[in-house]
């Protein structure tokens, strides 16, 4: 008689509410999962996998003073996964049903012949360091509170300013529920909550209108956004980035110096560094960091991470997507290249292991290299001491849109709150201003950094190939020299 995969002595919270949530209902035991890896595996089969998940979203929108949306919706299902060389084969379903999982085993397994006819003992995979309680976020408050919340959010906003002229309050809570089982019969479970608040504020003066978003986030309960009043925090940073919009002048045109505040700038290192440091861009040849390792490619003392590991942050991960540990990936080490981001597939076929940085959004797509918290270490430099050494150029706090090329490194990002340095100090502030440029380049480029490291709010959210997943990105305050700045007014520009 087959037993469950939850033998008594696990003791595994994770692992146990995984197989009673994705497992049990379904009726699928130790014998049933073995079948399933069965028919994945093979002679030529190099690795295959079965994932699990189950998940929680709710949401709620407040405009006007009305909540204008409210939703609820779970999504269960399994991807099974098979590769052969550089071919994968997958195939997923949304019913938990022996019969339905095998069907899409045996699509998955068709990049090879025959099963390899093998049992594999079953074994819950060690414990690693858990980085967030595995609750559900959605049960933290009634309905009626969390209304509440966003009523006293809006109040916040609406009682900054009189300019404010519009609020809109966002409210989205998440729990995901996910259990791996690779081909050597490893069993790996995680549960993940995840939550972010989000303000958007429109500002009116004179006939112009500005815009003002701020919001944050973790893998928290709720109470996260009632400590110290931050949920309201958000709203009246929100107003504020709105005003000073409205007194924002054209912003200057050309090449110049180029001061990043600390935190959310990160998104730049993000998309113009991170995403090229990620291993499948790498082995394809397609990065503009591919076969660099070893090599200078950015400026003394920058030194940069990818780290799963930061207890409850929005990028955090105990387990990616593959089952294995997250953990503190160094990529760039005091200006030279040692490391790329890894999953399983990818790994093996460059002859190294996996860093614990296979993603994917759902059990309906297949895991890839994927970022989780990527930052800048600090240096030695304080922030005042950074701008006080410009004579002329640009400081920008808050980002908004970007585009990116991974193979040129190419990049041009919008920045939504920005100030021009006059004689080392912040002058006004600046609307339109447009930062191009090359990623490696930029690296090279950078002259000071501070001593203020500071991490997102908890918004960021990463899409690739169709993809989306949180992350996180931070950095330090950062002097760049010689950046191309897009803007309106090019007399403002310093010289070449």
């Amino acid at each position: 008689m087959a037993t469950h995969v939850t033998p008594t002595p696990l003791t595994d919270a994770p692992l146990d509410t995984a197989c009673a949530t994705l497992l049990e209902p379904a009726g699928l035991d130790e014998d049933a999962l073995d079948r399933l890896l069965d028919v994945l595996r093979g002679p030529t089969i190099d690795a295959a996998d079965l994932y699990f998940e189950n998940s929680r979203v709710q949401s709620w929108r407040l405009e006007d003073g009305i909540v204008k949306d409210g939703s609820f919706y779970i999504e269960r299902g399994a991807g099974l996964r098979a590769i052969s060389g550089e071919k994968t084969g997958f195939a997923y379903s949304d019913e938990l049903e022996f019969a339905a999982l095998r069907h899409a085993a045996q699509a998955a397994r068709a990049i090879a012949r025959g099963g390899q006819g093998t049992r594999v003992t079953l074994t819950p995979a060690p414990v690693p360091r858990r980085l967030y309680a595995p609750l559900d976020p959605i049960d933290t408050l009634s309905d009626a509170d969390k209304i509440h919340l966003l009523h006293r959010v809006e109040a916040a906003a609406w009682h900054a300013d009189p300019c404010v002229k519009k609020v809109v309050v966002s409210l989205t809570m998440a729990q995901d529920i996910v259990l791996v089982l690779s081909d050597d019969g490893r069993l790996s479970a995680d549960v993940r909550p995840l939550i972010r608040l989000d303000v958007n504020v429109i500002a009116e003066r004179n006939g112009r209108r500005e815009q003002g978003t701020m919001g944050g986030g973790a893998r928290r309960a709720l109470d996260f956004l009632l400590e110290d009043d931050r949920a309201l925090g958000y709203a009246r940073e929100a107003v504020r980035q709105a005003l000073v919009n409205l007194e924002a002048e054209e912003a200057p045109a050309g090449n110049m110096t180029v001061v990043l505040g600390p935190g959310w700038p990160g998104v730049l290192l993000h998309e113009a560094v991170g995403h090229g440091l990620e291993g499948d861009f790498n082995r394809k040849g397609t990065s503009a960091f591919a076969g660099r390792l070893g090599e200078r490619v950015a400026a003394p003392q920058v030194t940069v991470v990818d780290d799963g590991t930061l207890p409850e942050r929005r990028g955090s991960l105990s387990i990616d997507d593959e089952g294995e540990p997250s953990q503190c990936t160094t990529l760039i080490e005091d200006g030279i290249l040692v490391g790329y981001l890894q999953d399983r597939l990818n790994a093996r076929l460059m002859g190294t292991r996996s860093t614990g940085n296979g993603r994917r959004e759902s059990y309906a797509h297949l895991p890839m290299p994927r970022m989780t918290n990527t930052y800048m270490r600090a240096g030695v430099y304080h922030p005042q001491e950074i701008i006080a050494s410009v004579a002329r150029g640009l400081y920008a706090v808050n980002f908004g849109g970007g585009q990116v090329d991974i193979t040129s490194g190419k990049f041009v990002f919008s920045a939504s709150e920005a100030y021009l340095i006059e004689q080392g100090r912040l002058g006004r502030p600046v609307k339109g201003a447009t930062l191009i440029g090359n990623g490696p380049d930029v690296l090279q480029r950078v002259r000071l950094i501070g001593n203020d490291l500071t991490l997102d709010s908890g918004v960021g959210t990463c899409g690739k190939d169709g993809q989306s997943v949180p992350v996180g990105v931070g950095q330090p305050t950062l002097r760049i020299d010689g950046l191309t700045v897009g803007g309106t007014d090019a007399a403002l520009a310093e010289d070449p």
